[in-house]
């Protein structure tokens, strides 16, 4: 090769990877409409982690979760593809959930602390990105723990390749009685057979890890809760459980796609009818918990959460503590600093950083 050849080559060489790198520059020059949720612990001024956000307001296609993965580089099965993630829903719109569901949060995050925590929640699929400076650090309280993730709930995402889907796309959210529960229970399902790992609703403070891989709970004698359970991926018993939702699916009954239909699956795998006893046993190779794993108090009892104990229960029996949020909607107790109730008690031991926020007068949220 002569030397005009050569520097001919290197003049065509040049062209190429300059063509590349302009590309690449653009590119990331318009990805400014892409959304962040950064996270800054305390006393940290430089970014550490971010929690991902969609920036389209109807990011509720398979086509706006692309735009989503593309623009924060980390999707749920990336963050979950151990089956050891602890998995958290908001189904509805709201972006500030009660400080209850970030206690719920927090304590599990530190209980299960080299596992991932994974938040869903649906209204952050319609964050704009013009809100970009009030997203950042949104919920200071978690900001500092590392294993905190948080996505976007995309129901058709969700329940693709599950019995769900063709369930999803025909029902009218409108004529349901019990829309938010019901899309709660069936979500909570597919995740868990998509990624294994255990679900936890909002409402359930951690204070020691459960043991188990796969395990159902019971909440009293002779019903099987879906509030806390745990599954590998892909495992015979979400599946049965969604083949029962949709195939006797009544919306008009609170509970019947969720504790009920846990009992329902239960009884025709191992014919129970109740739990005999104060132990945990087994059906097959899922152990069924008894109702002090994290029922220790149960539904008819909510109140004393919110009640002044003179000895605090050590709960020295209990993976996590159920507060039955859901008794409470009409009077909407909170937790009070200063109040000596039970469930300061438990806000100061597991959730610390939502303790001392509210505690301090703290926004939970940016």
């Amino acid at each position: 090769m002569t030397i005009k050849e050569f520097r001919i080559f290197q003049f065509i060489l040049l062209l190429i990877v300059s063509g590349i790198l302009y590309k690449i520059i653009y590119q990331r020059s318009n990805d400014s409409y892409f959304l962040y949720i950064f996270r800054k612990g305390p006393g940290q001024n430089s970014l550490s982690h971010n929690l991902p956000v969609s920036q389209e307001k109807n990011a509720h296609t398979s086509q706006n979760a692309k735009e989503h993965r593309k623009s924060n580089g980390k999707r749920p099965e990336d963050i979950l593809n151990h089956e050891d993630g602890i998995i958290f829903l908001e189904t509805t719109d709201t972006m500030q959930p009660q400080a209850l569901v970030l206690c719920a949060i927090e304590s599990a995050a530190r209980v299960y602390h080299d596992r991932p925590v994974a938040f869903f929640m649906k209204g952050l699929s319609q964050v704009d990105s013009e809100d970009k400076a009030k997203t950042r650090n949104y919920f200071p309280t978690l900001s500092s723990l590392d294993n905190i993730y948080i996505f976007p709930l995309i129901m058709e995402e969700v329940f693709n390749n599950t019995p769900f889907f063709a369930w999803y796309k025909q029902i009218n959210p409108k004529q349901e009685k019990y829309w938010i529960h019901i899309i709660a229970d069936s979500c909570r399902l597919a995740l868990i057979w998509k990624y294994g790992g255990m679900y936890m609703d909002t409402d359930i403070i951690s204070i020691q890890s459960v043991p188990y891989e796969n395990f159902v709970a019971a909440q009293n004698h002779d019903t099987f809760s879906n509030g806390v359970f745990g599954f590998s991926s892909q495992h015979n018993f979400t599946w049965k459980c969604m083949e029962n939702f949709v195939k006797n699916y009544n919306g008009d009954i609170w509970g019947f796609q969720g504790p009920f239909l846990f009992t329902r699956v239960l009884k025709e795998s191992c014919g129970f009818e109740k739990l005999e006893g104060p132990e945990d046993t087994n059906c097959g190779n899922i152990s069924v918990l008894n109702p002090q794993r994290f029922y220790a108090i149960g539904y008819g009892g909510w109140e004393k959460f919110y009640t002044v104990w003179d000895n605090f229960p050590t709960f020295s029996q209990s993976y996590a503590i159920h507060l039955w949020n859901y008794m409470n909607f009409v009077q909407q107790k909170t937790m009070v600093p200063g109040s000596n109730t039970l469930v300061e008690h438990l806000y100061k031991k597991y959730c610390p950083f939502t303790y001392g926020a509210i505690e301090r007068n703290e926004s939970l949220y940016l």
